[in-house]
């Protein structure tokens, strides 16, 4: 057991490894370089969310023999200085004041573009939350107050987003905007299973995903229009706002879930690697019964690594602490039926940070359960109340790997013995 709990974990590393920002970042741009600057030009970088600094670093490594600007803007666990650049920690998952001055300064940095300068935008994981630029009369406490309502009610990443655009001045293409007549390069490293561009941080260089009416409609039909906030409301009442589309931009996609999980695969190359999902979402309760179901199938023949990534939901009942990945973790450990040979369930976030918590996910295995009530506690009241942290703490199986520097969605790793 403790042979496959540690080769969990080393597989896990191998995955956050191959989202490394920097070397993503330097194999794009051995590709598609940024575009030459215009007579008396300068290159004005723009860097936001998890994976800011490492973006950031390399790209002012590449640019140096050329006039520039720089400010990123990253979360508390990945803040760094760095020389030749603006660096401003803000609040995530929830936004904050400093997310708030952040955006004003990118705002009033974009905004002093020339048609001779070049915008270099690197946008990772992270980067709407800690982006905060308020639309219209609205305010952080509106925008703070929707964003909790999404996350405790389940919302999926492309409909908090779609919600989230509404409501922002530089979300869905509005860096474009302020950035014009510069042209915008964006390097983009996904942290969602469809690496839909316009979902990746609420997509600041991309057209928005819908309109005031698609979000008002959504929030609707999931019974949350009248929990918002009455400014919110107004603000999305007042139906699509007419105007030009943002100015184009050239988008490159450099790093995905994807990508770490054919990592794992050819890590693992001697243990019967498979892919079994590479969009895991959903509730978390579907996919551990998924996961488990698909444990019972596999075949008894030799070890077996089953891998799976995406980004679940959890739909808050309780007032403990967790994330999805953990809950995951937990309803695998307590649902998992008697194999007939060793196993370990790893589920983690590439980010290193799951919910807010200080651990990344949870290691399962068979004992789990059985750890957790010599400590005198009931699993599945631990797990009523959404307090998977406590649960896992108690069996010693939290997923703790500290801020890796990059964010491509959550990586599953199921290990199977002989």
């Amino acid at each position: 057991m403790g042979t496959l709990r540690r080769i969990a974990r080393t597989l896990f590393a191998m995955a956050c490894e191959a989202a490394d920002p920097a070397n993503a970042l330097r194999a794009a741009l051995a590709q598609n370089p940024p575009p030459p600057l215009g007579e008396n030009g300068r290159y004005v970088l723009v860097a936001v969310g998890k994976a800011a600094v490492p973006m950031a670093k390399e790209m002012l490594s590449q640019i140096a023999a050329y006039p520039s600007r720089a400010m990123v803007v990253t979360n508390r666990e990945n803040i760094r200085e760095l020389s030749g650049a603006t660096v401003m920690e803000a609040g995530h998952p929830i936004p904050d004041e400093n997310g708030v001055r952040a955006a004003d300064a990118i705002t009033s940095l974009l905004v002093g573009c020339t048609a001779a300068d070049r915008v270099i935008a690197l946008i990772s994981g992270g980067g709407s939350a800690l982006l905060v630029a308020p639309a219209g009369d609205l305010t952080l406490a509106d925008k703070a107050e929707v964003n909790r309502l999404m996350l405790e009610n389940g919302f999926e990443i492309g409909a908090m987003n779609l919600v989230r655009q509404q409501l922002s001045r530089l979300k869905g293409g509005g860096m474009l905007y302020f950035a014009d007549p510069a042209p915008v390069t964006a390097y983009i490293l996904s942290d969602v299973v469809s690496d839909e561009l316009e979902i990746i941080a609420s997509g600041p260089t991309v057209s928005p995903i819908g309109t005031r009416e698609d979000a008002r409609s959504l929030l609707e039909a999931r019974g949350m229009w009248l929990l918002l906030p009455e400014a919110v409301r107004e603000h999305l009442g007042r139906g699509t706002v007419g105007g030009a589309p943002p100015p184009a931009a050239r988008n490159y996609l450099i790093g995905s879930n994807g990508k770490s999980l054919e990592a794992v695969a050819e890590a693992a190359a001697g243990l019967n690697p498979v892919i079994v999902n590479n969009r895991l979402v959903g509730d978390v309760s579907d996919a551990a019964a998924y996961i488990v179901e698909t444990a019972i199938a596999a075949s008894p023949e030799g070890s077996t690594c089953l891998i799976f990534g995406g980004e679940t939901t959890v739909k808050l009942a309780g007032k403990g602490l967790g994330g999805r990945n953990q809950e995951l973790a937990l309803r695998v450990a307590l649902t998992m039926p008697d194999l007939g040979r060793d196993w370990v369930f790893l589920s983690g976030g590439t980010d290193g940070r799951d919910g807010p918590t200080d651990a990344a996910g949870g290691l399962v295995d068979a004992g789990t359960v059985d750890r957790i009530r010599v400590r005198g506690a009931n699993p599945e009241a631990l797990l009523a109340d959404n307090d998977s942290y406590t649960a896992l703490k108690l069996a010693d199986d939290l997923l703790m790997t500290g801020a890796t520097g990059t964010n491509v969605a959550d990586v599953q790793i199921l290990l199977l013995g002989r």
